[in-house]
């Protein structure tokens, strides 16, 4: 994949885009057994953009800071928060 159709992915208006255009990802199958590296590809090749796809009828658009913290920093003080 190259980097212009990476961008072109990002920039899709979650507001705006065509849901008839976007994979729902209860869809998508993933051999559990698989390599990380197959996992991965699977999952970009099935749901087609991993930015911006269907959960339960909703368009959702994922986003990701350029931050040297991990999901799990984050969510670790989401949960701190809720202590």
């Amino acid at each position: 994949m190259d980097i212009e159709t990476v961008r072109q992915m990002k920039a899709v208006n979650v507001r705006t885009v065509d849901k008839d255009t976007l994979v729902d990802i209860k869809d998508v199958e993933i051999d559990a057994n698989a390599a990380p590296e197959k996992k991965m590809a699977e999952f970009v090749r099935q749901i087609k953009n991993p930015y911006c796809f269907l959960c339960r009828g909703y368009a959702v658009k994922l986003e990701f800071a350029d931050t040297d913290r991990t999901i799990e920093d984050r969510f670790m003080e989401y949960i701190n928060t809720l202590l």
